[in-house]
């Protein structure tokens, strides 16, 4: 049997895999089993921060891996709290949770809410508010936090204890706020896995004022929008608010599964010896990736990755087939008149890699892409919307 035969027979059927077999890559470029060359503009759901293999992120992995692969949190690992410093440092959050994905890292957020909420207003204060069109995860908890029933049918009863907001609606936001017992609202500054669409600033500043005046937290999900996707560190960044809790997973570790709740002033000794852990939370190789790819996302390559995006929003908008470009950053969706699966095929054929978000064909390229790779991959997208 062939690979794609032996993932058939082996492999849990959970996936609609494109027709092709990757071998091996370099920057943003990828090769097939067959030798053919496509540029990534996916980057493995936007985990490749840096694209393949890159160098400096090998050799800082790979040193690592040479001294301790692993070590438990049952001893101090100067990788983990060397990244939990920096995170600190960059975001003016006080203590960081480590753990190993996006949907844990959600988790971690959620208890840490509840617990907050518990100890401060009683054990029926534990609602949390979460979006319309969200996506938080694929856990029961963390798919009840999801607001699109098309993931809830399959696996009820879920998690209680959700009540869902359409995005941008402010009236509705403050009239749940004034009616139920909530512990915080949970929200992504652009919903990815929802269509790629960003929030309003006014609907952000709603939340923060409800927030204050309620005494709710907030929960800023960066699980794709974070590590400079957006041409901000985090997207919270760009509306000019400082969430409780941030979670974040994706781009972080450059490739190597790791996740991080973020907490701040008012949560941040919630967590206590027990209420919480992770065995592979923290591991000393993927924090040793993470510290590469975060001290090199630096105010330079978040004004690169701005750069970008407006040349790719530019050039799209005006292209023929084109219905809408969303997002932000170098996190980009496109509406098109072609059925996006059609789009995305015939993008493949010309050895462009990109990936869907509802009906859009989704960007979400290295944050260091080279400017010419890009120009040429969007001129294939251009040439496959006609």
């Amino acid at each position: 049997m062939d690979i794609k035969e032996k993932d058939s027979r082996y492999i849990a059927n959970t996936y609609a895999r494109f027709p092709i077999t990757l071998k091996e890559g370099k920057g943003s470029l990828v090769y097939d089993d067959k030798g053919a060359q496509y540029i990534d503009l996916g980057t493995g759901i936007a985990v490749n921060t840096f694209g393949y293999c890159d160098s400096l992120w090998v050799a800082a992995v790979t040193n690592q891996l040479n001294a301790l692969q692993h070590s438990s949190n049952l001893y101090y690992s100067e990788p983990c709290v060397r990244l939990a410093e920096l995170l600190c440092e960059r975001t003016g959050m006080e203590k960081v949770f480590f753990s190993n994905s996006g949907a844990e890292a959600n988790e971690c957020a959620i208890k840490v809410a509840r617990k907050y909420a518990a100890e401060k207003k009683g054990s029926d204060c534990y609602k949390i508010v979460t979006l319309k069109n969200s996506f938080h995860g694929r856990t029961i908890t963390t798919l009840a936090a999801t607001g699109q029933d098309v993931f809830h049918k399959d696996f009820l009863p879920l998690t209680e204890g959700f009540i869902y907001c359409e995005a941008n609606n402010s009236q509705q936001l403050r009239k749940i706020a004034e009616t139920e017992n909530i512990a915080a609202i949970m929200f992504e500054c652009v919903q990815g896995e929802g269509g790629v669409l960003p929030l309003d600033q006014e609907f952000i500043n709603t939340i923060f004022e409800i927030s204050e005046n309620y005494g709710i937290l907030t929960i800023a999900d960066e699980v794709q929008t974070g590590n400079g996707r957006t041409g901000e560190l985090y997207s919270y960044m760009h509306y000019g608010v400082k969430p409780d809790i941030v979670s974040t997973a994706k781009g972080l570790a450059g490739g190597l599964p790791l996740g991080a709740t973020m907490l701040g002033e008012r949560v941040k000794d919630v967590l206590t010896p027990s209420s919480h852990g992770s065995t592979f939370g923290g591991n000393p190789v993927a924090c040793a990736g993470a510290l590469n790819i975060l001290s090199r996302i630096d105010q330079k390559l978040l004004s690169q990755v701005r750069e970008k995006s407006n040349y790719i929003i530019e050039k799209l908008s005006a292209a023929k087939g084109v219905k809408s470009v969303s997002g932000m950053g170098l996190m980009l969706g496109i509406e098109t008149e072609k059925d996006a699966s059609e789009v995305i095929s015939q993008c493949q054929k010309q050895g462009v890699l990109v990936i869907k978000a509802k009906n859009k064909v989704r960007l979400l390229p290295a944050l260091n892409i080279p400017f010419d790779l890009l120009e040429k991959a969007v001129n294939v997208i251009i040439d496959a919307l006609e």
